[in-house]
């Protein structure tokens, strides 16, 4: 990619995503790598600006993530956050130690205004504070530009060599001004243009697809999620009838979703991708039976998928590339994107056999987070109804079966998931919930129904509101909808005997179950 980035060096911290995420709203293109990345692929990737993250431990102990001190030299503005600010302050020569008072969450900051970085930020801000250590004293040429009533130097600069360290998180929407702070360093400090629009997006992969595939034909893993629907239009404008779209029923949709799919993209509907439909419930089931672990089944799952694919190509004759609708947030929570560790593979990421027959796989969205995805969908022209349609996971009720998963499991929360929805659209509170969805638990516990006693499945509701996917709080949803909602899966849904809601945020938790 030929335009300006900022780079995120990522060191194990829990808002890596978010930091890329804050940035691309500056209209600036930023992408995580790990701090073991070698200096000269920093270098040869010329990057406008460097952001150190947060990370677990503490920069002074043994084996810590650490990073030479030529990175400062490189002449390249350098943010730090938290753990990134301790960094850079111990690696120059300053002195970090554990602090007398720890701090966490909502904090006011005094800042110093004449600092680029808080050039309009209000005197005393509300930020997110989580340190145990300090900086005790800063590095040669640093001075100290804000503080707190615990922490004497809560964000440091050295204007001359433009390095900057932040102790709080300016990333997390509970720092009220934390998006102006990573502007200015953005915009400001590192001079970058905010080029990185959608629009622009749009026109550069189709012209580079064309590229790539010549005369070639291309078969698309149409799911009907948003990211697999954007890809397969983005392809369709791009390759026109080299294209072949192939939807692949799994058995693992929710109630209903297979034949919505094939109603909007199929040949009765607007699109032209050469649709084919793959009844593959049986043959998935079969592959999952006895499997608990979530792992397991992600990987099984996304084995399937491209064994069918392959199917599919011969049947088709000669298929040189396979189109995935990977986006950012599969890649880093797979492991292949900076220091994190893996969260869950996600079916087209992680997931993948070592073996593809296929030339090439081409992933156009692999490098936007999900709202990114929506503008492209807009920009595209698909209509808002599927470009705003709640996210589904690649494995879909797969990993919304706690444990093994089975035909009568799926049917369970298909008919429970079905019945929550519903209830949330008629409550009107479909437009104000990011995701929510039922899930069936591996826990059967004993009831009464009927004065008979049961023994029955739990089924797990869950509702989340959410910015961008990567943090999300539980939904305080009325207490008249969960009772209404609760009866009505009791009573239609056999062999389930209790309902439950989940109020976990993300992190600690995700958003889905497993």
């Amino acid at each position: 990619m030929d335009k300006e980035r900022v780079i995120v060096i990522d060191f194990g911290g829990q808002y890596n995503q978010l930091v890329a995420r804050r940035v691309r709203e500056c209209n600036v293109y930023c992408e995580i790598y790990s701090y073991k990345t070698d200096l000269n692929k920093i270098r040869e990737m010329n990057p406008k600006g460097i952001i150190l993250t947060g990370g677990p431990s503490s920069c002074y102990e043994k084996g810590a993530a650490a990073c030479s001190p030529e990175l400062f030299t490189l002449g390249i503005p350098i943010l730090g956050l938290c753990y990134g600010a301790q960094l850079m302050s111990y690696v120059l020569g300053g002195r970090v130690a554990r602090a007398a008072v720890r701090e966490y969450g909502r904090t006011e900051v005094d800042v110093d205004r004449t600092s680029r970085l808080f050039i309009d930020v209000a005197p005393h801000t509300v930020c997110w504070m989580s340190h145990f250590d300090y900086i005790e004293q800063m590095a040669p040429g640093f001075r100290a530009i804000a503080s707190t009533k615990n922490c004497p130097v809560a964000a440091a600069e050295d204007e001359g060599r433009k390095l900057y360290a932040i102790q709080f998180h300016p990333e997390v929407l509970h720092t009220e001004e934390g998006s102006k702070m990573l502007y200015h360093f953005v915009r400001d400090i590192c001079g970058c243009r905010g080029d990185w629009k959608m629009d622009s997006f749009v026109e550069e992969s189709i012209r580079t697809i064309r590229e790539k595939v010549g005369q070639g034909k291309v078969l698309c893993a149409l799911s009907g999620g948003v990211d697999s629907s954007v890809a397969a239009v983005l392809l369709s404008r791009a390759v026109g009838e080299q294209l072949t779209c192939v939807f692949v029923d799994h058995g693992l949709l929710r109630k209903d979703e297979g034949n919505q799919v094939e109603a909007v993209f199929g040949n009765q509907g607007n699109y032209e991708l050469n649709f084919i439909r793959v009844n593959a419930q049986e043959r998935f089931y079969e592959k999952l039976a006895g499997v608990t672990d979530p792992e397991k089944k992600r990987k099984i799952i996304g084995e399937e998928f491209i064994r069918v694919f392959e199917e599919e190509a011969k049947k088709i004759g000669v298929v040189d590339f396979l189109v995935q609708g990977t986006i950012y947030p599969d890649v880093v929570e797979s492991g292949l994107g900076g220091e994190s560790a893996v969260i869950k593979s996600h079916h087209n990421v992680g997931g993948l056999p070592d073996y593809v027959d296929f030339r090439e796989i081409l992933e156009p969205l692999r490098n936007l987070f999900k709202d990114e995805v929506r503008k492209v969908g807009l920009e595209l022209g698909i209509p808002e109804e599927l470009v705003f349609r709640q996210p589904f996971p690649g494995p879909g009720l797969g990993v919304r079966v706690v444990g093994e998963v089975t035909a009568e499991k799926v049917r369970i929360v298909q008919d429970a998931d079905a019945i929550y929805r519903e209830e949330i659209g008629k409550a009107g509170l479909d437009q104000s919930l990011n995701q929510y969805f039922a899930a069936l638990t591996n826990m059967r516990s004993v009831g009464v129904m009927g004065d008979e006693r049961t023994y029955d499945y739990a089924v797990a509701l869950r509702a989340v509101q959410t910015v961008d996917f990567m943090t999300a709080e539980a939904a305080e949803i009325p207490w008249e909808v969960l009772k209404t909602v609760t009866g009505r899966i009791i009573n239609e849904v056999g062999h389930v005997n209790r309902v439950l809601y989940d109020i976990t945020s993300k992190p600690p938790g995700t958003i889905e179950f497993e």
